[in-house]
């Protein structure tokens, strides 16, 4: 028996490298998946604001977001979301627990005074599904974020009406520019 438990105890020792290599890849994918998602959408928010004002850029964030997190998903095989406590659709953003952790991590740590945009999760853990390869990366608001997000003051009457029309439960304002929006969420199954 205690063969046993040295033997397996070896096994697992021997395995860690592999697995602190898997975690290294598997993170340098999600970054190379999650920047030209950030950098895309923000340009498609700009370009929005540009032609149609504030109220085109609830679309960008409703459709094409949710969109561009579709496709990176079924190319890659991982489910590629943005999650927020502040939910603004609650069937798209709502974290789980283990983005609910992590929230609260960045939380903590922006709060002790880290910059957001500077912080980033990855690990592997086991959840009743299976074993899964996790990453996030914070959302930080940006000034043309609070268009549609800022605090009562700085969103226009049209923009309220649009959010009540298509978000008649929204949780996602109150921000200011720099302030911790959410993350942008990876899980992916591993073997």
């Amino acid at each position: 028996m205690q063969k046993h438990i040295i033997l397996s105890a070896l096994i697992a020792l021997t395995a860690l490298p592999a697995l602190a290599d898997d975690l290294s890849k598997y993170t340098e994918e999600s970054r190379a998946a999650v920047m030209p998602f950030s950098k895309a959408l923000m340009a498609a928010n700009i370009k929005a604001i540009k032609e149609g004002g504030p109220e085109s850029a609830i679309k960008v964030c409703k459709e094409i977001a949710p969109a561009m997190a579709g496709d990176i998903s079924r190319q890659n095989g991982w489910k590629l979301t943005r999650v927020s406590f502040k939910v603004r659709n609650p069937l798209l953003g709502t974290p789980d627990e283990w983005e609910q952790k992590t929230l609260m991590q960045y939380e903590e740590r922006v709060a002790k005074g880290e910059k957001a945009e500077t912080l980033e999760s990855a690990e592997i853990v086991n959840e009743p599904g299976g074993k899964y390869f996790r990453y996030m990366k914070p959302i930080v608001m940006q000034q043309g974020c609070v268009a549609c997000h800022g605090t009562p003051d700085n969103i226009s009457a049209g923009v309220r009406a649009r959010l009540g029309a298509d978000y008649p439960h929204d949780q996602a304002t109150g921000y200011l520019p720099g302030q911790l929006r959410g993350g942008v969420s990876i899980k992916r199954e591993i073997n």
